[in-house]
């Protein structure tokens, strides 16, 4: 057992996925000599050498267009973009390929790929490299969204995203990229796709978020804890397919919710999962569900990021608001 941060544990998940199954590939910009941007693929290429581990040329489209073909003859490819905002020019590839292939196929072919980047903000980058796009992802029929939100959460969920058949979109959140150690087993044991976790159990407020809004949401419930109210926190982890049956147990308890992360509100990720909580668990809910996002405007420069993201005073804000419906 080690103490990794986040971008250790995912060079750990992909140096293990590639020792035990030759078939498993890295491409993508600088991911060979250099380790990419954020080093999560160092020491690969000296390991497993250039046939395996592929720079290719500054298209995303290109490159991903490549993994689906190798995916689609028995490979299975790990894609790295340098940053969320170069993922758009590879839609394309995922929505009108990738995502499609099985069924185009009527399941002669699968499409065994994972396409992983860092996303989201809390780095001081530039607006193009601070987004949240998980919601472009979760409206790809075919393609799982994955977001892990800790060391050992992002070996084991990345374990999965390579050996599952089918394409999957992993986003690591920069933010706790090299925030947090923990301690990691390098066992080649996968978590469970599909699936939320329950890390914090409650009995009056569900509080759900991902990927680096988790260590606010944490905060947050050790701060209510001291006010005496009594918060469950869930990781969605997988965004799409979304483990509805975990929301709904936990309203089920608690009777409220509050929902947190990056992304714009409209038409997002929490938009869904009020969405479901207010169709199969109306007659749970003791308030109304309430969301805790960033705003419906384009990423601002670093000066104006820490009024762009959702805070920790947000959260309790809303939390609070939650509790004073009885």
């Amino acid at each position: 057992m080690t103490a990794m941060t986040l971008v250790e544990a995912v060079r750990t998940a992909l140096a293990r996925a590639m020792a035990e199954d030759p078939t498993v590939l890295v491409l993508g910009e600088d991911v060979g000599k250099d380790g990419g941007v954020f080093r999560a693929t160092e020491g690969l290429l000296e390991r497993f050498g250039p046939e395996r581990v592929l720079d290719t040329p500054l298209s995303e489209a290109l490159f991903v267009g490549l993994a689906v073909g190798l995916g689609a003859q028995g490979f299975k490819p790990v894609v790295e973009f340098q940053f969320d905002g170069f993922s758009y020019p590879a839609i394309d590839q995922l929505v009108n390929h990738a995502g499609r292939l099985r069924a185009r196929t009527r399941g002669r072919l699968s499409c065994p790929m994972v396409v992983r980047f860092p996303y989201g903000g809390g780095v001081r980058a530039p607006e193009h490299h601070s987004e949240s796009p998980e919601a472009f992802f979760a409206h790809i029929p075919g393609v799982r969204t994955v977001i892990p939100s800790s060391p050992a959460r992002a070996y084991g969920l990345l374990l999965a995203a390579i050996r599952d058949p089918d394409p999957v979109v992993f986003l690591e959140p920069k933010r706790i990229y090299r925030a947090v150690r923990e301690e990691v087993v390098d066992d080649g044991r996968a978590l469970p796709l599909d699936r939320c976790f329950v890390l914090r159990e409650g009995r009056d407020l569900t509080l759900v978020a991902w990927g680096a809004m988790i260590p606010v949401a944490l905060q947050a419930s050790a701060e209510l804890a001291k006010e005496g109210v009594s918060v469950e926190v869930i990781d969605i982890a997988t965004l799409k397919p979304l483990d509805c049956a975990t929301l709904l147990d936990s309203v089920a308890k608690t009777g409220r919710c509050v929902i947190v992360h990056e992304a714009p509100p409209s038409f997002g990720p929490g938009a869904e999962i009020a969405a479901v909580l207010a169709s199969e668990g109306l007659f749970s809910l003791l308030a109304p569900v309430l969301r805790v996002t960033a705003f419906d405007v384009p990423t601002p420069l670093p000066r104006l990021e820490e009024l762009f993201l959702p805070a920790l005073a947000d959260v309790l804000e809303a939390c609070r608001r939650a509790m004073a419906h009885r």
